[in-house]
């Protein structure tokens, strides 16, 4: 990292834009964790479409503000009324309601609020110190490599879609059939119009995004599929623990945080696992584990800094590979592409102040997040007395409001429709929508890539096998496919035995 790109960087973050971005987009995204049932991909979806108009440094503060806030929201009603409000805070609750029941609501928040600080800042540095290397190995992709690296993309698939790989190759399917209707990249032909002018021009990625994600969870609430909420804490503050206590948990905070930050690097993983393995991995060798289930701190500092940790480790994959380490950086990937940001093995060699900008922008984000959640955490508790159906007229005007907005065009919203009726349709039948997003947003690379590579080697696919990192890349594609298959095989022949006994 030069000076004169981190002085460019900064230039960006001081802007007034930047920072009034930052902190609206952190404080719509605490509002979404912490009402239950929305969740991060929904907060960014339904933001996403008023971002089209933004500058790029600008849609990228709202953004990342609106992820890493709505994270730690979640555990405002996880602590107050035993009910996560995004999954990732699922292991918070174990040990923050408790403590609320107790008497200590305040001090529960306190906790849960430094820990989530802390882990989003420690996991920033991580990210901002793999750049480098990340930047220098991407001069090294071409057409070939960037094929292969979609093809291994997909292959996170198959930690997304943990019940069924079956559907969700087809829902990946269905989300690379979607990106090729209009023009062929490289002839121009036009595929897949049925004769209408509209389709002709391919579907924009808003409403195929905001409609499967945020129209088809209204419809999913409305259609009674999720309980109401319990009754809240009453006149609930914030207590930031004493520094001799977190003085005492300074490795757990670290530990907790590597957990989050390197399992959120892995493609589909995400931060409700980072946060469950790093609560049993502090209940096993904590001196104080028989209290964890009963309002233990470590229990809360060991759910929020990796659940926020995996805010930046996530993103490692999805801007150095172009691989989303989660359904939330999926959705992000397309935000991203929206903005004629490409991630993927050159960005950090041709848009470095950019790159830095996001670091930064991250750190920052982190910061307001803490403030917020110290001074105005007793204001957002007061969010799970809304009325369902008041919070769902609002959210049905952000959608259908941002969606037309884009392009001012009916054909967009009709598109937004017919995807909140496939997404609803498809959550179902189970049919996971990460995919969906997975395959749309990765089909062009994937396809101009494999032409590229058949003009480059004169038609000859195995010729794809003499570069070393693509045939990496298909190594670990079968790989990654072949697993599940292989593993569930081990499974069966292992217990084949003990069923004839």
């Amino acid at each position: 990292m030069t000076a004169d790109t981190l002085l460019s960087a900064l230039g960006m973050l001081a802007s007034f834009e930047a920072i009034a971005a930052i902190l609206l987009g952190t404080l719509y995204g605490i509002f979404i964790g912490a009402t239950p049932g929305l969740g991060s991909v929904l907060g960014i979806t339904v933001i996403l479409p008023f971002t089209f108009v933004l500058g790029q440094e600008v849609s990228i503060a709202v953004l990342l503000g609106t992820y890493c806030g709505s994270v730690y929201g979640g555990c405002i009603p996880a602590i107050l009324i035993n009910s996560p409000g995004t999954p990732q805070s699922a292991a918070t609750l174990f040990d923050g309601y408790p403590m609320a029941r107790a008497g200590q609501p305040a001090l529960a928040l306190g906790w849960a609020t430094f820990a989530s600080a802390f882990g989003g800042i420690l996991a920033c540095a991580i990210l901002a110190a793999a750049a480098p290397p990340l930047a220098r190995f991407g001069l090294r992709f071409g057409p070939i490599e960037y094929f292969a690296l979609g093809l291994f993309a997909l292959t996170c698939i198959a930690s997304v879609a943990r019940e069924s790989l079956v559907k969700g190759l087809f829902g990946a399917a269905f989300g690379l059939f979607l990106a090729m209707i209009g023009s062929d990249p490289i002839s121009g032909i036009i595929r897949y119009d049925f004769g209408s002018f509209e389709l002709a021009a391919g579907l924009s990625l808003i409403p195929v995004l905001v409609g499967l994600f945020a129209l088809s969870e209204v419809l999913w609430r409305v259609a009674d599929r999720a309980g109401p909420p319990e009754a809240i804490v009453e006149r609930v503050r914030f207590a930031m623990p004493p520094l001799r206590d977190i003085g005492r948990r300074w490795w757990l905070l670290v530990k907790s945080s590597l957990i989050g930050t390197g399992i959120g690097s892995l493609p589909g993983v995400g931060a409700t696992a980072a946060a469950l393995v790093s609560y049993a991995e502090a209940k096993r060798t904590s001196p104080d584990r028989a209290n964890f289930g009963r309002g233990s701190p470590d229990g809360i500092v060991a759910s929020e800094a990796a659940n926020n940790a995996v805010t930046a480790g996530a993103l490692v994959p999805t801007l150095a590979l172009g691989v989303p380490g989660d359904p939330i950086t999926a959705v992000l990937l397309g935000a991203l592409t929206i903005q004629n940001i490409i991630p993927g093995p050159t960005l950090f060699a041709q848009q470095p102040e950019l790159v830095t900008f996001l670091f930064m922008a991250l750190f920052v984000v982190n910061v307001v997040m803490f403030v917020m959640g110290a001074t105005l955490g007793p204001l957002f508790s007061r969010i799970l007395r809304l009325p369902e159906p008041l919070l769902i007229a609002c959210l049905v005007v952000l959608i259908v409001v941002g969606t037309y907005s884009v392009n001012q065009s009916s054909f967009d919203l009709a598109v937004l429709v017919v995807m909140g009726l496939v997404g609803f349709a498809f959550r179902w039948v189970e049919i996971p929508l990460a995919p969906v997003v997975i395959g749309f947003v990765l089909s062009p690379m994937i396809e101009s890539g494999l032409r590229r590579g058949l003009i480059l080697t004169n038609d000859s696919i195995l010729a794809f096998f003499a570069s070393p990192i693509a045939a990496t890349l298909f190594a670990l594609t079968a790989l990654f496919l072949l697993w599940p298959v292989a593993s569930g095989l081990l499974a069966r022949r292992s217990t084949a035995p003990r069923t004839q006994r």
